[in-house]
């Protein structure tokens, strides 16, 4: 049985008096790669905010690699071994230049100068981001600012990677890049939890599937094909929507999302 990474047990968050997540259970072990599929405002974002110690529960109990979390006790290793990335890439990026963004994670880990400079121009150039490493990252497009914020989570080499709506804001040629980035990284069996409502990623880079539902509870947890082949499923949790119109004596329902079919016909 693989390592558990994460074991998070009755965890609930609340915003004041705004309910975020409710009686979460969710263990994630090494070298899975987990979606946690909902709809805006189920509680993802907030949840991945959990796994990186960001927030920490109302109620319940959170443990990282066996070790519990505790606010005021957020473990040095947890810094070391989990890297996010935010949905938003301006709320991480903040350096002058991209090769100063790329290099500010090693440099935090106290790696030698030298081992921190080769670690940033491999990322720089695995990624296509070498031409634009003096540039400051205010001045790129949303597309580039995105992959200066995984370049400078993957710069550091992670266990764990945390990933927040990854395909927002993307133009389709950033989003077959980051697709195919995740699929090999899911190849190497790099443990990562990526919250999205995008099921056509969740298929594609996921071993599981856990969905929130509306009322920020956990409604389903398995194997990523299952998950998104429950059409009923995923209707109920807003992730793909359907209508009815007729032709002549025949009703004609329509599903609409990247796994739609239309399969449902009355007379």
């Amino acid at each position: 049985m693989a390592e558990e990474v994460y074991r998070l047990e009755r965890v609930s968050y609340r915003y004041g008096d705004v309910v975020a997540l409710r009686a979460i259970d969710l263990v994630v072990s090494v070298g899975e790669s987990v979606a946690v599929l909902g709809a805006n405002g189920s509680g993802k974002s907030t949840l991945l905010k959990i796994l990186d110690g960001l927030y920490f529960p109302t109620s319940g109990t959170v443990s990282f690699f066996g070790r519990q979390l505790k606010k005021g006790l957020n473990p040095r290793a947890l810094r070391e071994r989990v890297g996010f990335v935010f949905c938003e890439p301006d709320f991480q990026l903040f350096c002058q230049t991209v090769f100063d963004e790329v290099s500010f994670g090693p440099l935090q880990l106290g790696l030698p100068e030298e081992e921190v400079r080769r670690r940033a121009e491999d990322i720089l150039s695995l990624l296509g981001l070498s031409a634009l490493r003096e540039r400051p990252p205010y001045s790129l497009s949303s597309g580039e600012k995105k992959r200066v914020a995984i370049a400078s989570v993957l710069s550091m080499n992670p266990d764990v990677l945390l990933l927040d709506e990854p395909t927002t804001g993307l133009d389709p040629r950033t989003q077959v890049w980051l697709m195919e980035l995740l699929i090999e990284l899911k190849r190497l069996k790099k443990t990562s939890v990526i919250a999205t409502h995008d099921l056509s990623l969740a298929w594609d880079v996921s071993d599981r599937a856990v969905v929130l539902n509306e009322d920020h509870g956990a409604v389903a947890d398995g194997l990523a094909p299952g998950i998104l082949r429950d059409k009923k499923l995923l209707l109920s949790a807003n992730l793909i929507h359907e209508h009815a119109h007729r032709h002549g004596e025949t009703v004609h329902t329509h599903s609409h999302g990247p796994f739609s079919v239309h399969n449902e016909h009355e007379s």
